[in-house]
């Protein structure tokens, strides 16, 4: 039965009202709760630090305030990529942060940020959910007393911002390069010497020439970074990252104290904090992508064909190289693909081509 116009918003309004009710009368005084929860990325960068906030207010809304869940910005407790070791050992009790930043403990935990060549976010949640994806993320994160819910969707990314164009892949050969996650490791195939980099390191490094260049987000946060006013090529399509994944970790003694109300709180929130930031993200890209040609003077470029299968074949064959080397990542790896090859037939068959590209 569908809801319409001005009936349809009044029951939804009633079920959000009921459920806020609900969880602030199931919270006594005794049960008021405070959280903090370290951020990796600054409250002013577009959609990754808001989304953040919007968390933990909505958390505020939903447990009538009994539940305090601080947002604090990067390095303010701890450094930005470092907050696993400072959740699993109690120091903060949460972090706003992303499984791709925890890659030195565990490589395979990239595939639950973002992955080369990968998943729309269908599909991709898909895995996770239904596919056994969040699973086995959980069963790394148990060994280190730690809980993770998928809190944060952003769409698609850049592929990097350089100096000067690159009309050949040699052209790589030899450069420093900020890059994150399993393309940091393509890149590396390609010649290139990569490191990983928190959002506000990366214009001091370009500044400096300690890189040469940088991938990290999209228009409207790579704008707000200000790396187009060193490099002025912003390569396309965001093949490293067709959506990303942020999370909120948590101290898993942390999480299981808390009363059941405040746990709903946290997922509900996560939830819906992931379908508003993916389209906010959809929603401001078109006019930032513009800004940075007609404002900024950058020029966008895309990968030709070619150089886009070089990159492909190259992450096919870091999936083999890194399966051989590590038993957790093969594992992951086996599952995410044997899920993708029995979505691909659905896949395949709902495809249309873009007609932007007629």
């Amino acid at each position: 039965m569908k809801l319409r116009g001005h009936v349809g918003a009044v029951a939804v309004a009633g079920v959000a009202a009921a459920l806020t009710l609900g969880l602030a009368s199931g919270a006594s005084a005794q049960d008021r709760v405070k959280w903090k929860m370290q951020s990796a990325f600054g409250s002013q960068i577009p959609h990754l630090g808001p989304a953040g906030i919007r968390v933990s207010e909505m958390v505020d809304r939903l447990t009538g305030g009994a539940f305090e869940l601080k947002f604090f910005e990067p390095n303010a407790l701890v450094p930005a990529l470092e907050c696993f070791d400072a959740a699993s050992k109690g120091s903060v009790e949460s972090c706003w942060t992303t499984a791709g930043y925890h890659t030195g403990k565990y490589p395979a935990l990239a595939f639950f940020t973002a992955v080369p060549f990968g998943p729309q976010m269908g599909e991709y949640f898909a895995w996770l959910i239904f596919g056994g994806g969040n699973d086995l993320k959980q069963e790394l994160y148990d060994q280190n007393d730690l809980k993770a819910l998928n809190c944060n969707l952003i769409g698609p990314e850049t592929s990097g911002w350089f100096t000067k164009e690159i009309k050949s892949l040699d052209d790589l050969k030899g450069m420093k390069m900020r890059f994150f996650g399993l393309g940091a490791k393509v890149m590396q195939k390609l010649g290139v010497s990569t490191q990983l980099l928190a959002g506000a390191d990366i214009y001091p490094a370009l500044e400096r020439g300690v890189i040469d260049a940088t991938e990290f987000s999209m228009p409207t946060i790579d704008i707000a970074y200000g790396f187009y006013q060193i490099a002025k090529f912003n390569y396309y399509p965001g093949w490293h990252q067709q959506v990303s994944i942020g999370e909120l970790l948590m101290n898993k003694g942390a999480w299981e104290a808390l009363p059941e109300q405040y746990q709903a709180a946290l997922e509900a929130a996560c939830g819906w904090n992931i379908q508003y930031t993916y389209a906010e993200t959809e929603a401001a890209n078109p006019k930032a992508m513009n800004e940075m040609l007609e404002k900024y003077g950058v020029t966008n470029k895309r990968w030709t064909d070619e150089q886009l299968a070089v990159f492909e074949k190259n992450w096919l064959e870091v999936i083999e190289e890194e399966s051989e080397k590590d038993p957790v990542f093969k594992k992951v790896a086996d599952s995410y693909l044997a899920f993708r090859e029995v979505y691909r037939t659905w896949g395949q068959a709902q495809a249309l081509k873009p007609t932007y590209l007629e």
